[in-house]
């Protein structure tokens, strides 16, 4: 039998609500009210894939640094959807033993939604299970320059291992997998520092209609690719 190349982490670029209503002639809203539910059914399967290949943290890109230059009424449609759907989907996380952390800049949200992120994270810290973390006004480049500054307050030279430390994503390993979703093949500022020997995968469908049969597949087609990371 071959032996399963674990995967103990993975990225995920969540693309083309907007599309995917479009196409049903549905408005905008509707295509991110359903992304929330493709998120919520993709986590149920999240088990079946930590006994197979080990996973043990997905990274989910939700909203970038520059989904705020949207138009006003989404934007603000997408803090609701914060506000209420998120709340959810943590208390739904918590009973299933799932560590829930939120990367990027906070103090862009409403005082409201930052206490929320507080409070999640707090309630879930100690779960267990499997860790989701949500990439929220994130951008792998203001992540890096804020590491750089801290770095500089601190007064010492660094080495590779220990600016990591002073990333936003400190504490994820990085992804052995980054997927993005409804066709676009570039990584849009994703987890800039943490994916350079990441395997990269670009499907079709938009991110609404993602199922845990695509992640399987992926996860298939990994297992024929060879990592040598650089050597």
């Amino acid at each position: 039998m071959t032996e399963v190349k674990p995967i103990q982490s993975i990225g995920i670029i969540l693309d083309g609500n907007r599309r995917w209503a479009k196409e049903r002639g549905l408005p905008t809203l509707a295509g991110h009210k359903e992304g929330v539910e493709a998120i919520r059914r993709l986590v149920k399967e999240i088990p079946h894939f930590k006994e197979k290949y080990g996973l043990e943290y997905a990274t989910l890109y939700t909203f970038s640094t520059e989904n705020w230059n949207r138009d006003e009424k989404e934007v603000g449609y997408l803090m609701e959807l914060l506000r209420i759907e998120f709340k959810a989907l943590a208390e739904k996380f918590d009973k299933d033993n799932v560590c829930v952390q939120i990367i990027g800049q906070r103090d862009r949200f409403a005082d409201d939604i930052q206490e929320l992120f507080d409070e999640i994270e707090e309630k879930t810290k100690d779960n267990t299970d499997f860790t989701v973390v949500f990439a929220l006004s994130y951008g792998g480049r203001p992540e890096i320059i804020e590491a750089v500054n801290k770095a500089i307050k601190e007064g010492k030279e660094v080495s590779e291992e220990s600016f990591s430390t002073l990333l936003w994503s400190a504490d994820i390993p990085d992804p052995d997998i980054i997927i993005r979703t409804s066709g676009e093949k570039r990584l849009s500022n994703f987890l800039t520092w943490r994916s350079v020997y990441s395997e990269l995968f670009f499907i079709d469908k938009h991110w609404p209609a993602f199922t845990a049969d695509d992640l399987k597949e992926i996860f298939e087609e990994y297992q024929e690719r060879e990592r040598r990371h650089g050597k």
